[in-house]
């Protein structure tokens, strides 16, 4: 961005036509000491070292991330440039350099200090791939306490960034239009304060409080840790093209967009957890314990169908595990761990609904293609499809975009207390609509006609026969069973809109983080009652 940053101290009415005269001059010097041809540097003597390194972080930027070389959390070039800054001596009021990518400023703050506007103009300059932004900061009076007003002046350093490299978090987050204020004050700690600063970004998106937040950069507790963008003490206003940001402190300041779904009421996000939780826990104990009761049992030789439920029932199991997993791992601060559980996590879901659709379609052999049907080896090629394919998935997933694994923020309406978990990030929901919801949404549309014509083929059957309560007590146990196995409940998956956002959440939540115990209650109570013929008809259809 080649803008010029005009500042006003309301202390001193000369002070704006200075700054419109150093506008034109800037306009009409070349850099007499090699800086970069791009870069604006006022043409005086001694501060060749400042002006070189922002010139060649100008440049680092134009060539990308990896010449920057960003190590975690808030880079040490940038410190040692706030440093430099710091103690360039300089006659006038203030000291610039301008560059496309980054802009620093030095004010001297005078004892007197009264309030400082600072606001970026256009300028003619050499194009530039990206659009011009504009941006502002006001700095109020209580910016420099009564008590630290002395005859002493100070240095107040304000840089402009426009980079998604310098501040980039483990959260990979987006900012908008990558601008970054940031503003020192010369050895004090500016905090708490009781008029706000006030950064202004402009920008030509359509924002609102739901998609865009005020944040400042917060570094790691320790050397070398990961930094994150917080919120806390910085007020988001949303005006017609303009995002105002009102914070009570100095720091780095930027705009957060966030590209996540709409924000979840606090208030039932939190028993939300905790039903997913008990349920997923009380799943995975179910599944596994069913599990290890088939293997020790004798008569499962030639018993497909349970050989299909175990299947199910083994992919149910991972499921719940990595989802128990995902939240703990989530605040490890790994990105390899975390990344590694999402992508075990993903591979997991789409086991199950690959083994869903195996139910069903080996529903549809048993009842409804009625004659004789011989595959060979039929079990190990249902096993091939149900764990090859997805670990095909995610293994290319893994291979060609591995950043769509990673730390996955579930926000609040609050913006505070988010939830978090290793899964697909916000930056990769093209993956998860495409490879979750549109495979859940097949599956399930497949499965449901599957038991349409089952329920179909019972009540035609029931209906040439006395009505019993006990047939009817075992086609209803029949109809909820295969609907546990055919995964339909997922279905509530895609009624999360409107009035039914909130039920959906329960019910959804209730019901799918305990279908492995479901499973477990039918399978225990069909194993009590068994149907010779179903064994009978599995084994003529398939060896």
């Amino acid at each position: 961005m080649s803008d010029i940053w005009s500042t006003t101290q309301r202390d001193s009415p000369l002070r704006t036509g200075f700054f419109l005269c150093l506008a034109a001059l800037l306009l009409q010097q070349a850099d007499p000491i090699g800086a970069q041809e791009h870069c604006h540097v006022p043409a005086t003597k001694g501060r060749k070292m400042e002006m070189n390194m922002v010139a060649g972080m100008d440049n680092d930027m134009e060539k990308g991330c990896p010449a920057l070389s960003a190590q975690r959390g808030k880079p040490d070039r940038l410190k040692q440039l706030e440093q430099n800054l710091l103690k360039a001596s300089f006659q006038e009021d203030n000291f610039t350099v301008i560059c496309p990518n980054i802009q620093t400023l030095v004010i001297k703050i005078k004892p007197w200090f009264l309030g400082l506007n600072l606001s970026s103009k256009s300028m003619p300059s050499k194009p530039r791939k990206n659009k011009r932004t504009h941006h502002s900061m006001r700095f109020p009076a209580a910016l420099v306490p009564k008590w630290r007003r002395s005859a002493a002046e100070m240095k107040l350093i304000c840089i402009y960034l426009n980079t998604p490299c310098l501040f980039q978090d483990w959260k990979n987050s987006s900012l908008l239009n990558n601008d970054i204020l940031g503003a020192t004050l010369e050895n004090y700690s500016v905090t708490n304060l009781t008029e706000p600063v006030e950064i202004r970004f402009w920008h030509n998106q359509t924002l609102d409080n739901s998609s865009a937040i005020c944040v400042f950069w917060e570094e790691g507790p320790e050397n070398g840790s990961l930094g994150n963008w917080n919120s806390a003490g910085c007020d988001t206003h949303h005006q017609k093209g303009v995002v105002l940001c009102q914070c009570n402190h100095l720091t780095y300041f930027a705009v957060l967009l966030k590209i996540s779904s709409a924000p979840i009421d606090k208030a039932i996000l939190t028993p939300l957890t905790y039903i997913s939780m008990v349920g997923c826990s009380i799943s995975a104990a179910a599944s596994l314990l069913t599990i290890l009761h088939y293997l020790a049992s004798r008569k499962k030789s030639r018993d497909y169908t349970a050989k299909i439920h175990m299947n199910l029932l083994g992919a149910l199991f991972l499921l719940n595990v990595f989802f128990l997993l995902s939240g703990p791992l989530a605040s490890v601060h790994s990105t390899w761990l975390c990344r590694g559980t999402a992508a075990f996590l993903q591979y997991s879901l789409l086991c199950c609904l690959t083994w869903m659709a195996i139910e069903g379609f080996h529903l549809y052999l048993l009842l409804i293609k009625v004659y004789n049907v011989y595959i060979r080896r039929y079990v190990l090629k249902l096993c091939a499809v149900g764990w090859g394919l997805p670990a095909l998935a995610v293994v290319s997933i893994l291979i060609f975009k591995e950043e769509t694994y990673g730390l996955h923020i579930i926000e609040t309406d609050t913006g505070y207390d988010n939830a978090t978990m290793c899964w697909i990030t916000d930056k990769a929901q093209d993956v998860h609509y495409i490879l979750n919801v549109g495979y859940a949404g097949i599956t399930i549309l497949f499965n449901m006609v599957i038991l349409v014509t089952v329920m179909r083929m019972l009540r035609k059957l029931r209906s040439n026969m006395n009505s019993q309560k006990e047939r009817v007590k075992k086609d209803l146990v029949t109809v909820l069973g295969l609907t546990c196995l055919l995964g339909t409940t997922w279905a509530l998956a895609f009624l999360g809109f409107g009035v039914f956002l909130i039920p959906q959440l329960i019910l959804f939540t209730i019901i799918n983080s305990l279908l492995g115990f479901f499973i477990c209650l039918w399978y225990c109570t069909i194993r009590r009652q068994p149907d010779p013929s179903s064994s009978t008809g599995s084994s003529q259809m398939t060896k």
